[in-house]
């Protein structure tokens, strides 16, 4: 009965907190980090469980590269990446779209999503401005491929960086291999998509673009010696992600330890700045999310959940994964992916005790779900809603009813596509 009453109120308090996380009257992070003292005030988990639930590696992980990017963005690289390849299209609309979107699915690969947009869309709203046409088509393709090519990479999107912290079987090196692929697939399916929707905004005069050919990228650097120095840094970090398991550490001691000898290098005059550029709000939300997660593992919720998932698909290795992809897609169209992953794994972890020996098609269905399921709606992920409301700041309003004509057809092509290439891989 204890158990029983234990579990009743850790579910509670987990679906309030989540209905205030999904309202978003109150800062989430305030929420969670509430939902997350009331949870050990209450007695149902105490401080030390807490904390042995606390996904240290992704934290560090975050941490690390948000010091980094944030030393690198002071450099001007990211303005003058998107001013040169402007120049290299000769200011052509389509062509525009295409770079753009490409520059933001590379970017979002090894960059958080909401850095990488928050570094191109100022320089689409001042190209789009020269050549005197509408910056929401960018804006849209740039919000879409930030979501696509986080997707590829470990560390491009939270729900992958928490899938890899979970699954200690899984390299950096594994999620390229078998995430990339398809991400290149739907890359260019996506492209083809935007273009067609907006083939008719995508049109400049000959003068509009003659302005483009005498803007210079090289302007945009701010400080070369800076440059030399982020660049080898973050070349020396990625390069540790993919040989961390020969070397026996964590991908968080890579980022942390790449993100320190940055600040090294660079000097204590870059130190608070770069501490004030990793985003706590963030960090601290999902340390409250692993603590209400930890409410549920621990009074056993979890266990039945998946013990009910197994029922409904029979404990069939196809039902199930196709059930994980499309459950993820559509709920991390309506809420935040990271607090659905966060309850996801204890749940697929459930699974693996209980039936299904093969794992590994469900983590992957449930990363292409999450991830690429943010851009059905624009609630889904917080590039979306980043964009949304830097787009509005300057006068080009993006509602949710029109982010919703674009993004469902995005969002469903996207995960029809992974529905054959996960089934094509994995199950046949």
């Amino acid at each position: 009965m204890v158990l029983q009453k234990e579990a009743f109120w850790a579910i509670a308090i987990f679906l309030i907190t989540y209905g205030f996380i999904i309202s978003e009257k109150i800062h989430r992070t305030i929420v969670a980090m509430l939902g997350a003292g009331l949870l050990l005030f209450s007695g149902i988990i105490n401080q030390g469980t807490a904390i042995r639930h606390i996904d240290f590696n992704t934290l560090g992980l975050l941490i690390g590269m948000m010091i980094i990017v944030s030393i690198t963005a002071q450099t001007g690289l990211f303005k003058f990446v998107s001013i040169w390849a402007a120049k290299k299209v000769d200011g052509r609309p389509l062509a525009l779209l295409i770079v753009f979107s490409l520059i933001t699915a590379i970017g979002s690969a090894f960059l958080d999503n909401v850095t990488t947009v928050l570094l191109v869309a100022p320089v689409t709203f001042s190209i789009s401005k020269e050549l005197e046409i509408s910056p929401v088509p960018y804006l849209m393709s740039e919000i879409f491929m930030s979501n696509v090519g986080g997707t590829a990479t470990m560390i491009g999107d939270p729900p992958n960086i928490m899938i890899g912290s979970a699954v200690r079987d899984l390299s950096f090196m594994d999620f390229i291999l078998n995430l990339a692929p398809v991400i290149l697939i739907i890359t260019i399916a996506v492209i083809f998509l935007l273009s067609f929707i907006y083939r008719r905004q995508l049109h400049a005069s000959d003068e509009a673009r003659m302005r483009i050919r005498f803007l210079d990228a090289k302007d945009e650097i701010a400080d070369t010696s800076l440059l030399i120095k982020s660049l080898f840094i973050m070349l020396l970090t990625i390069l540790g992600f993919f040989i961390h398991q020969e070397l026996g550490v964590g991908t968080a001691t890579i980022a942390l330890c790449g993100a320190f000898l940055l600040l090294l290098l660079t000097g204590d005059k870059y130190m608070e700045k770069a501490l004030a550029g990793v985003e706590w709000t963030t960090i601290f939300f999902f340390v409250g999310l692993f603590i209400l997660v930890a409410g549920l593992v621990e009074t056993g919720v979890i266990s039945r959940l998946a013990g009910s998932a197994l029922s409904l698909t029979g404990g069939e290795l196809v039902p199930t994964t196709f059930l994980i992809l499309w459950m993820s897609a559509l709920a991390s169209s309506f809420v935040d992916n990271i607090p659905f992953v966060a309850t996801m794994i204890p749940l697929i972890q459930d699974m693996g005790h209980m039936g299904i020996m093969n794992l590994e098609p469900l983590w992957w269905s449930l990363s292409l779900g999450a991830c690429l399921g943010g851009n059905g709606l624009l609630i889904g992920a917080s590039a979306n809603l980043v964009v949304a409301g830097l787009s509005g700041k300057e006068g080009y309003p993006i509602t949710f009813i029109r982010f919703m004509k674009v993004g469902i057809p995005v969002m469903l092509l996207s995960i029809t596509i992974c529905t054959v290439y996960v089934y094509l891989r994995y199950l046949l």
